[in-house]
């Protein structure tokens, strides 16, 4: 696959497949053509050379596959007027492509929302999203989702056909609100999936990662320029891009590293650098989770070492997020920024009654562990090991939580 090949896939994917999907008004003939143009590309372009534009060959090409597919399924009587309609197609191709104005803008939002449709269930949402808007192959889907190919295909199948029948259309007022945030969503359950592997050995997917912020980029970009929820949405990107930026510091040799312990040096400065500048003029907004979970990262990410980190102000940023969420797994992560502001002994009282709130898992007992230690209470802080230990499927973190438990000695050691 040539360089120009890669590109268009990465970067013009949806645009192209919003176009047919808005002229032919069927999903499975303009991603099938698409399908077929950037095979015929693999084939072609190395031979004969990058076409200038890309993306105009590949539409042309696109809708020619589909004309032929239109034909096949015609009955004879149709055939000599789609002749004609695909001359009209190739000249509207090359007419479109080299304007590349508002229309492609505007259509890949169509097909944005298409896929946050409300019919669908929010992992179904995700996968087409990732799919169609973004060209992620269907077996890396099935990756993120720790899911088999055929698995994964079968869900996109069944979401597709869900989709048959709606309307192509963008939304207004709350509508429009609420298939922005299905979105979002969307994208930052992907983002978490790639630093939240399964079962395998992984630490991190940080390719997944960056399929995720691909999508909101693109969100921001085909949104209306007056859309009221524009700043969660920069919250969101900064948010991701703040994370993000420590990939390179999170493992080494396949083990996990933890924040206080990363070395400063290998995080992406430019990245952290984009996200402060989408931040600065929200910093007084309303709250919003995006926006204080974003000023958390934020937090973090300007200290210039773990032990100049501003503990107390991140632990009043949980608090304003736990009171906005009353989110079990906020609670989980606020009890550690009190630990660290006021002593293990209150955080771990904001840990009673997690229980039983719906946290799976080793995150709550390893926490909880963490905290025993500190405090000093070494038995139950090994008691507390063992219980994450045995919760824990992912072979990297569990090697992690065996070392952590080690370290414990009493203290005439």
């Amino acid at each position: 696959m040539t360089a120009a090949l890669e590109n268009a896939l990465r970067d013009e994917w949806g645009r192209l497949l919003a176009l047919l999907v808005a002229q032919y008004r069927r999903l499975d003939l303009a991603e099938d053509g698409l399908g077929d143009a950037f095979e015929a590309a693999a084939r072609t372009w190395p031979r004969d050379g990058d076409p200038t534009p890309p993306p105009a060959w590949l539409l042309t090409a696109a809708r020619r596959r589909i004309v032929d597919r239109l034909r096949t399924e015609s009955v004879g009587t149709r055939a000599l007027p789609l002749l004609a309609v695909e001359a009209e197609l190739t000249e509207e191709a090359q007419r479109t492509m080299a304007d590349a104005g508002e229309e492609v803008v505007d259509e890949r939002l169509r097909l944005v929302l298409l896929c946050a449709h409300p019919s669908l269930p929010r992992e179904g949402a995700a996968a087409l999203t990732l799919r169609l808007v973004l060209g992620v192959p269907t077996e890396d889907i099935a990756r993120l989702f720790l899911v088999s190919t055929p698995t994964m295909a079968a869900r996109l199948t069944r979401a597709r056909k869900r989709l048959a029948g709606e309307r192509f259309a963008v939304p207004s007022g709350p509508e429009l609100a609420a298939r922005v945030d299905v979105v979002a969503d969307v994208a930052y359950l992907a983002f978490t999936a790639g630093y939240a592997p399964g079962s395998g050995g992984d630490v991190l997917r940080a390719d997944v990662a960056a399929e995720a912020i691909r999508l909101v980029r693109v969100l921001r970009d085909v949104l209306p320029a007056g859309f009221a929820g524009r700043s969660e949405l920069d919250a969101l990107l900064a948010l991701m891009l703040l994370q993000h930026s420590r990939r390179d510091a999170r493992a080494h040799d396949g083990a996990v590293v933890l924040l206080e312990d990363q070395d400063r040096a290998r995080w992406h400065a430019d990245e952290i650098d984009e996200a402060v500048t989408l931040l600065t003029p929200l910093t007084h907004a309303p709250p919003a989770p995006y926006l204080l979970q974003a000023l958390i990262a934020a937090e973090h990410a300007i200290a210039p070492t773990s032990a100049a980190t501003d503990w107390s102000r991140i632990a009043d940023r949980y608090r304003e997020l736990d009171e906005l969420t009353g989110s079990p797994v906020v609670r989980l992560n606020r009890a550690v920024a009190v630990a660290e502001a006021d002593g293990p002994l209150t955080g771990l009282r904001l840990l009673e009654g997690l229980d039983g709130r719906g946290l799976p898992g080793h995150r709550l007992p390893a926490t909880r562990a963490e905290l025993l230690a500190g405090a000093g209470r070494l038995d139950d802080a090994r008691t507390a090991y063992d219980e994450a230990i045995g919760r824990c499927h992912n072979l990297a973190e569990r090697a992690h939580l065996i070392e952590r438990r080690a370290r414990l000695r009493e203290p005439d050691g």
